[in-house]
């Protein structure tokens, strides 16, 4: 039996593009690095959970506050490179590897 395709079904970058314009534009950047931001978030989060660690545990580890993780995690605060690097070392015996894409 052959599948027929829903014509109406946006893939997720036409959606993108048409919500927040095409890669490049202003608004379009915006939205790019806010979710990049809020992916850094989740995986610390994530990171933290799978280790057993409460956020006051892993700020001791790392040297910050309760408050800060919070603050990472919930996307409310921009971190600094050298501390997002504390956190993987210290907080979580890892290190961060970087990409660019161009």
């Amino acid at each position: 039996m052959k599948k027929q395709k829903n014509k109406n079904l946006t893939s997720f970058s036409d959606h993108l593009d048409q919500q927040y314009g095409k890669r490049g534009t202003e608004n379009r950047e915006f939205f790019e690095e806010g979710f990049e931001a809020f992916k850094l978030g989740v995986m610390i989060q994530e990171l933290r959970k799978g280790n057993g660690l409460t956020q006051a545990q892993l700020a001791e580890k790392c040297g910050t506050t309760k408050n800060y993780i919070s603050r990472i995690e919930n996307n409310a605060s921009d971190i600094r490179l050298s501390t997002l690097m504390r956190i993987i070392r210290e907080g979580f015996g890892g290190h961060l590897r970087m990409n660019v894409d161009f």
